[in-house]
Parts: structure tokens; sequence; C-alpha cells
């Protein structure tokens, strides 16, 4: 059966001034400006942006990668004969490879992707086209994956390295996982191989463990990751534990546990700690916390060893897609700028939140501003009280060779891809 590929029309709208702000270092969510306007896709887009659907139907679509060419590479997890990568070339779609995973990177002539414990590479030809789609290298493998937070997501730098997610398999290291009022496990030695980012080299294969370096740690999942080429450095996006209320309800009341922990991107060096399990980032308070399962009581703050976030969002949002973005198409405040794919909360007791996009002013390196969303309506539901409700996903981003954004959904497998049109 093939690929079913849709191709829509799209429409320019007038632009509309932005509105100026002082940033205030909080977690604060500019709602200006978002509009839908007929043709979009269904999707609520700033003025002067349009989004058109590219493909359709490809299942459960997570990360992506664009080539010089205009071709779209798209990680599928699907564990199916042939549904692991999809490309699209011309309109038309073909899958390949069989292999489950998320990650998906291009970088010089390869396209890197991943399964839940291995790293693949293929080599691409001067158009970018895979040479040898059925044999990949294999330069990574053996990696843990106990069904939980099991993704092996990407990102590349520009001296030979690769960086892989290694989620941890566990909510927040309890003795018993996710089980009312479990205490955590002293020293947590879910951290010797997972809950961090590992450090392997790009072109060398067959690497396990012990040719990788433990690049950061304290990290419970990272879905989505980036390398910043303006700061040579690696930024990512952490998904926070769950459970406050749920597990102790003594420390914790309903609300606070819908809205704690914060949703958190991390600038990382070489050696950094985030302090998983053992803290979490209150968004409210702008505090390291103590977790409950180590002695917090929602009151008394941790890690003075962890680094601080960036950047934070809202609880239980799921940011699985982080994007750099370089090109020349949007408008200036967007260049250096980070774009946030929020794929959508299943555990608020009332209403969920994120489906959307969200983007993040950045200047010398910095973020200059509060976040605030850029795509919106994903979901297709006012007022969303179930992820099974939502009608479509956003996972991952990628950057066109035009400066176009293309995002994926993983209900139903669609790439939008998303232009800018306004003067």
């Amino acid at each position: 059966m093939k690929t079913k590929v849709v191709l829509l029309g799209c429409l320019s709208v007038m632009t509309l001034s932005a509105p100026s702000f002082a940033y205030t270092g909080d977690s604060t969510v500019l709602h200006h400006r978002v509009t839908e306007e007929p043709g979009n896709a269904g999707l609520k887009l700033p003025a002067g942006f349009k989004a058109q659907v590219v493909a359709d139907n490809l299942g459960g679509a997570r990360h992506i990668a664009v080539t010089p060419e205009g071709d779209i590479y798209v990680k599928i997890q699907s564990s199916k004969p042939g549904k692991a990568i999809a490309v699209i070339h011309n309109g038309a779609a073909k899958t390949f490879g069989t292999y489950r995973g998320t990650g998906m990177v291009i970088k010089g002539n390869y396209l890197y992707a991943s399964s839940d414990e291995e790293v693949y590479r293929y080599k691409l030809n001067d158009k970018h086209e895979i040479i040898n789609p059925e044999h990949p290298e294999k330069i990574v493998t053996g990696l843990i994956n106990r069904h939980q937070h099991e993704s092996k997501s990407l990102a590349l730098d520009n001296a030979g390295n690769i960086y892989v997610n290694i989620g941890a398999y566990s909510n927040s290291c309890q003795v018993q996982d996710r089980a009312k009022g479990s205490k955590g496990i002293p020293g947590c030695p879910i951290l010797d191989s997972a809950g961090g980012i590992w450090q392997f080299k790009a072109d060398k294969l067959n690497q396990t463990y012990r040719d990788g370096v433990r690049y950061a740690t304290g990290l419970r999942n990272v879905v989505g990751l980036d390398w910043n080429t303006e700061l040579n450095q690696l930024f990512v996006m952490q998904h926070g534990r769950d459970g406050l209320y749920d597990m102790f309800p003594e420390h914790y009341n309903l609300e606070q546990g819908n809205e704690l922990p914060a949703e958190c991107m991390y600038a990382l060096k070489k050696g950094d700690d985030a302090g998983w399990p053992y803290i979490y980032y209150d968004g409210i308070k702008h505090k390291k916390m103590l977790a409950p399962e180590y002695g917090g009581d929602g009151v008394k703050t941790g890690g003075e060893k962890a680094i601080d976030p960036v950047v934070t969002f809202p609880a239980h949002m799921a940011p699985n897609g982080l994007l750099f973005y370089t090109g020349h198409q949007f408008p200036e405040k967007y260049k250096n700028g980070a774009f946030v794919a929020l794929h959508g909360s299943w555990n608020r007791q009332k209403g969920q939140k994120g489906y959307l996009v969200a983007f993040v002013p950045f200047k010398n390196g910095k973020p200059s501003g509060p976040w605030e969303i850029f795509a919106d309506n994903f979901a297709g539901v006012a007022n969303i009280q179930s992820p099974g409700q939502a009608k479509h996903r956003p996972c991952g981003l990628a950057q066109g060779p035009d400066g176009s954004l293309y995002v994926t959904d993983d209900v139903k497998g669609t790439v939008y891809k998303i232009s800018y049109s306004g003067k």
C-alpha cells in the first residue's frame, strides 16, 4: 500500500507590527498576532505566515530532516518492515528501513537515524540521496531500552561528534516506580547508563557505552535537542517529572500537581548535571526544589551544584522538538531564536496543555524575551481533556533550504511546511 501524499495550496496574508516588550526573565507567554487564516492547514499562525500540508498519513512521524535540494526525510516510529524512514521527493513518498525510533539528522554527506537501542548513518550522494537505503552503517549499538523514555534523539556538532539522549527508565528513581510515597533509590544507579546525554564519534562504527562519554547527566528525558552553531553549544529540552500530587499529596495539592515542575531548556557543557532525580525546577518560584523522594516537601530547595535552565515552559507540555532558526526567510526577530515543538500533556487533572509550536527569541546567545506561541491549533480541539482527542500533535522540527519551517505530527503522520510571505 502506497503512502498517501497530499499537496495543498497556500494563502498569503498581510503582516502586522509586532509589539515591543521588556524581558523579565520569567516564562510568560505572548499571544500576540496569532490568527487562523483560511488555507493554513487548520493552524493558527502569526500574520504574514502561511502553512501547507506536504505529506499525510505517514504513520508516527517523529523527527525530520530536509536536504539542500528540498527532499524530506522523516523518522517513523514503527517497527513494521520497510516503514522506519519516509523520504518525500517531488511530492511522492517512499519508505524503507525496519527499526522503530525517533532520531533523524542530516550532517554533511550522511543521514543519521536512530532506533531505540542503536544509531545508524546512511551515506548520501551529491544530491543528498541515500546511496544504499537497506544497508546503513551502525555507529552506536547496545544502548539501554526498558520501554520508558526509550527514544534516542540525536544532534551533531561541527567537530565530528554525535550526541545521543538516553532517557531514564523511571519517573523519579523511586524504589517502586510511580508508587505513592515510594522513596528514591540512594545514589540513583540509573544514572550510570541513562538519564543524560552521551557523546560518541560520528564516523566510528559499532561503538558501545565504553566508547562514549557521558557528556551531561541529571536529565530525565530529552526528546528535543539541537546544536547551536552561533554559540557552538548543545541545547536540550527536558521532559519534567510527573506525579507530585498523585504520589505525595501530603506535600502538594491538585493545582501544584498540574503546574509543577517546569519543562526546561538547558544549555549544556561537558560535565554538566541538571539535577534529576534529586531536584526539579519550580517555574513559578523560579527555584530548584528538593524532590519529595529525596526529602523534599514542596518548600525545601536543593541542587546547589545543578545547572539552571535558560528557559522554562509550563508543566507537562512535552517538548519533543528543538530547532535554532538560522534561515533568512522569516523576519529578523526569528534569527538565531529557538522553535520548540510541544507535543502536549496527558496527565493534567483538568484540561491538557501544549499541542503547539513555541518560539523563544535569542540575542547574543541568550533568550531576549519571553516565549510565545508561534503555531497553534494542532489538536483541533478548543478545550482538550485527553491527548486521544487531538487530531495532530507536533513532534519534529526542521529548517528547509529556503528558510521555511517543517513540523511533523505523530498522530496522522502529517508534515507541515510553514513559510513567510508578509512584508
